[in-house]
């Protein structure tokens, strides 16, 4: 009887102690994993930007005087030529002495600046026809063995670069020439006004190009001034995109960098970084910070019939992918801590904690490239507490793919 009694007070005992042992013993910690994948890896540079016509022309009134009402409106079409505004001479004393003056000496300047544009087109011309020599001749020499190929690449990288001189010293020549016509039909106008002046006189101003009214700037009638703008003038067809970027970001954007564009309703739209411009600008955000910006120049590389209903200025959302790879392994950012000067993350196995040191290639706000530590199909904790270590028991309460 005293045995019995002994051993139920055994077992009751053991079972006591197991029953402490249980409830005490470290529970599993709740986690959230994810799953480790293969896959297309970007890093983008996110901002918002506008569109803007390439060829902007402002028609201004080319003497001073009466402005007759405008009778086109924005989204008219008009063709070169065509007469888009009237005016008429205020007075008939519309010049004076030092007014001719003016003038004349206005003409004398557009005729110099006419002549140094031809100078330096023909300067150009003389350089380019000298680096053509260059080429040529380099090219015989590298040929026969005499000079190393990078020599030849230095000759025809110059003689392009003489190309482009040659080009940009004609447009400034045309742009000369323009201005000397409109330099002497000031002078021819006024002259008219003050010597022949005939009630209902009237002068056609005329748009300079085919294309669509974007705005007009002078509709009622008024008196205007020499220079005074009245419309603008462009093909909203031709239409390019401007993206205003942080300075530290611009150096990661190269030319020919595909873009996607999301432009509201409709089909999101790509494009190619034709341009990062070289000069920055200062910039205050919404929350009063001065920020250095660059513009980034982007064309639409998407069918027109996709982006029929854009237009001058309007705003669109851009992401400038600055770094692809098509197939990473990718593991998402939250997963990611420091271990050391390392980085490393959980890994779920068997209902237990791993760590794992990994090596990072790039990340963005939400997705890294592991090159090297994890393989697609492993599970890592993402947004690990203080109580996961490596070891601890795990209890998986939501598992994302």
């Amino acid at each position: 009887m005293t045995r019995k009694l002994w051993t139920s007070a055994g077992l009751g005992t053991a079972a006591l102690i197991a029953i402490f042992v249980w409830a005490f013993r470290p529970q599993p910690v709740p986690v959230e994993t994810a799953e480790v994948r293969r896959g297309p890896f970007e890093q983008t540079v996110d901002e918002d930007g506008k569109t803007r016509v390439r060829e902007r022309y402002v028609v201004s009134a080319p003497v001073a005087g009466r402005l007759a009402r405008v009778r086109v409106k924005a989204g008219d079409v008009v063709r070169a030529g065509t007469a888009v505004a009237e005016l008429s001479p205020g007075a008939p004393a519309m010049i004076d002495a030092r007014t001719a003056r003016e003038l004349s000496e206005r003409v004398g300047a557009a005729v110099a600046g006419l002549e140094q544009a031809r100078a330096k087109v023909a300067r150009a011309e003389a350089a380019l026809e000298q680096a053509q020599t260059d080429v040529a001749r380099q090219k015989q020499l590298q040929s026969d063995g005499f000079i190393a190929v990078a020599a030849l690449d230095q000759a025809q990288l110059a003689a392009r670069v003489q190309a482009r001189e040659l080009e940009a010293t004609r447009f400034a020549e045309n742009g000369a020439a323009h201005d000397l016509a409109q330099a002497r039909a000031a002078l021819m106008r006024a002259r008219e006004a003050a010597g022949t002046h005939r009630p209902g006189t009237v002068w056609p101003i005329e748009s300079p190009v085919d294309g669509h009214v974007l705005r007009v700037l002078q509709e009622s009638e008024t008196v205007v001034g020499v220079g005074t703008p009245l419309l603008e003038i462009a093909d909203p067809t031709q239409l390019e995109i401007v993206i205003d970027v942080l300075s530290t970001d611009g150096r990661r954007v190269a030319a020919g960098a595909r873009v996607d564009i999301d432009a509201g309703p409709g089909p999101r739209l790509t494009g190619r970084v034709r341009r990062v411009e070289p000069a920055a600008f200062t910039k205050v955000s919404a929350l009063g910070v001065e920020e250095q910006r660059v513009n980034v120049i982007v064309d639409i590389a998407s069918p027109p019939e996709q982006w029929r209903g854009l237009g001058d200025q309007f705003r669109i959302d851009a992401r400038i992918v600055v770094f692809e790879r098509a197939d990473a392994v990718i593991a998402p950012v939250a997963a990611l801590f420091r271990d050391g000067e390392q980085w490393a993350v959980y890994l779920a196995r068997d209902g237990h904690a791993e760590k794992r040191r990994v090596k990072i290639g790039g990340r963005t706000p939400n997705e890294a490239w592991i090159e090297d530590g994890l393989a697609p199909g492993d599970r890592v904790v993402v947004y690990p507490s203080d109580s996961v270590a490596d070891g601890v028991r795990l209890t998986v309460v939501r598992g994302s793919a």
